[in-house]
């Protein structure tokens, strides 16, 4: 029987990226392998379109990509016949997001935005240096923001939001406001993809999909995969999968142990 083809769908911090340098190349055996198996490697990110093409190019990467939590996934050219780059859009676009807190504003809400800020601004509220506080700056489909209202004004802008098919979801220093999706969607939608791409050139040969991930913000992925592998990190003990899914659990955090199980699971496949 023909061995399968893979897909490989990964988070990057924490998971790809050491959580502390944001290194890779501890990693960079099974990364090998995957790129002379002509596997797919699709990352899949809270960071921006603008952030994860710098690490692609370190990593030599040419496939699809999913940014800001699934907000958009974007396609390179010719990556399925497709003419140019093109970007799918999950939920609600950054413009929409705009307007919308625009109109907020001028119901009183009181906050601050990444587009009420110049890079300066925000390399100096966030601890970015200049340069990456610019391409933080660059959005899809999120705004993250500074809020500067009471909390009874914050419970009350929130419903605003969802009254407009947004969410309020607090992160680590910012609130970002941001439509109805999460990384399952981007990955999903390129799944299909590629299971039609494949079925064409190759009839059909069965696809398993892997993804890996470190965290609750990585579960709806995982559990759309057909292997989710779970590395270990700071809050990978509140993963927890359906019993009928069978997480694999990785011994060493980060890129070491992303290393160790995606070798495992190649060599089990037959690659």
């Amino acid at each position: 029987m023909a061995k399968p083809r893979l897909l490989i769908f990964t988070d990057l911090d924490g998971t790809l990226l050491n959580h502390e340098s944001y290194r890779w190349q501890q990693a960079r055996p099974a990364l090998q392998r995957v790129t002379e198996a002509g596997i797919p490697l699709i990352l899949n990110s809270s960071k921006t379109a603008a952030e994860v093409r710098i690490l692609r190019e370190q990593l030599g990467n040419t496939d699809p990509f999913i940014v800001e939590n699934g907000a958009a996934v974007v396609i390179p050219e010719n990556a399925f016949g497709n003419e140019g780059e093109q970007v799918v859009h999950f939920g609600a676009s950054r413009d929409e997001v705009l307007q919308v807190l625009a109109t907020q504003r001028a119901s009183g809400a009181r906050f601050r935005g990444f587009a009420d800020m110049s890079d300066d601004a925000l390399a100096e509220c966030s601890g970015l240096d200049v340069v990456s506080a610019a391409r933080a700056r660059q959005r899809l489909g999120t705004e993250p923001l500074l809020w500067e209202g009471s909390e009874d004004e914050r419970v009350r802008f929130e419903a605003a939001l969802a009254a407009e098919n947004l969410r309020l979801v607090r992160g680590g220093r910012f609130y970002h406001a941001m439509g109805i999706f999460d990384k399952a969607d981007g990955a999903r939608f390129l799944l299909n993809k590629y299971r039609e791409q494949y079925q064409e050139r190759y009839g059909g040969q069965r696809v398993v999909a892997i993804a890996l991930g470190d965290s609750p913000n990585d579960q709806q992925m995982l559990e759309e995969a057909d292997i989710p592998v779970v590395i270990r990190g700071v809050n990978s003990n509140e993963v927890q999968l359906p019993s009928g899914k069978h997480a694999m659990r990785s011994l060493k955090p980060g890129p070491e142990g992303w290393n160790e199980c995606v070798l495992n699971l190649l060599f089990e496949y037959g690659y």
